[in-house]
């Protein structure tokens, strides 16, 4: 099973904002999945969103 990480700690770990999460999830680019009422990112989910983006190289 894959460990569900809150929308702060991806947020933390991937140095993104809030509106930058959300606005991911609404293009489709980084899917969130609900427990109850919290939302929550898939680590996987989170590393492949982080992964398919440009490298600035």
């Amino acid at each position: 099973m894959d460990k569900l990480i809150t929308i702060k700690e991806f947020c933390e770990r991937y140095g993104v904002g809030r509106s930058t999460a959300y606005r991911e999830n609404q293009a489709g680019r980084l899917p969130f999945r609900k427990v109850g009422r919290a939302t929550r990112i898939a680590e996987s989910d989170a590393q492949a969103w982080f992964e398919m983006l440009p490298s600035r190289g």
